[in-house]
């Protein structure tokens, strides 16, 4: 089996340097329609990465969303701020829920148009309190 994801968007030259970015990914095919991101030679696989022009603007709350896992040495915080330079968003605080159950604890963010995922901190990610200074 194979898994792609696709991500609807109105603009995509937005949309592609924030999810190559995001991701790890680089951008390999394009059309007018569609940008294609894929893994970047020598690092982990994973699923392909559609970006797809619509011209409506996103409305609601996504119903599925993207959980990005930042390698540990550029960690949450390192990727929340490039992603914010990029146009990204917090979208309230960090979760820290699931900290004592899963040691894991994740930051809901929005791209540029306001499609929600999370960066993740896998194990060995510091709790957030302990990233600030």
């Amino acid at each position: 089996m194979k898994l792609s994801v696709v991500l609807d968007g109105r603009d995509l030259s937005v949309l592609v340097p924030f999810w190559t970015t995001a991701l790890g990914y680089d951008a390999v095919f394009s059309l007018p329609e569609f940008e294609v991101l894929r893994p970047r030679e020598g690092e982990p696989s994973g699923p392909v990465f559609i970006l797809q022009r619509v011209p409506e603007d996103k409305a609601g709350k996504n119903r599925m969303h993207v959980d990005v896992h930042p390698p540990l040495e550029l960690g949450v915080p390192g990727l929340v701020e490039r992603l914010e330079a990029l146009g990204g968003r917090r979208v309230g605080e960090p979760v820290t829920d699931l900290l004592e159950a899963i040691d894991s604890w994740w930051q809901v963010m929005a791209d540029p148009e306001g499609n929600e995922f999370c960066v993740v901190a896998d194990q060995g990610h510091p709790p957030p309190a302990a990233t600030t200074s």
